[in-house]
């Protein structure tokens, strides 16, 4: 099973279009809001080579980037494939 991991804040706009993203898709993910628990917002910097900015989002423990990373995994058809939908 893939393993999906997101970093957000209920205050962002591109955490909420990436979260209904993946919902469409019937993914299961695990999300850390950063604004609750401020210590996530280091490991996330850590994980994603220095990005400050939310979403961050890992697959199977990759990074792929934010919110339009996402959304262009959709609009080439690769992300399908990396969430293990056939």
């Amino acid at each position: 099973m893939t393993q999906i991991e997101i970093y957000t804040s209920p205050l962002c706009g591109f955490c909420h279009a990436a979260k209904r993203l993946l919902d469409s898709k019937n993914a299961s993910y695990t999300e850390y809001d950063i604004l609750t628990d401020p210590k996530l917002k280091p490991e996330m910097m850590q994980r994603a080579d220095g990005a400050r900015t939310v979403p961050q989002i890992f697959i199977d423990g990759i990074g792929i980037g934010g919110c339009d990373d996402l959304f262009g995994l959709e609009r080439t058809g690769k992300l399908d494939g990396l969430l293990g939908i056939s």
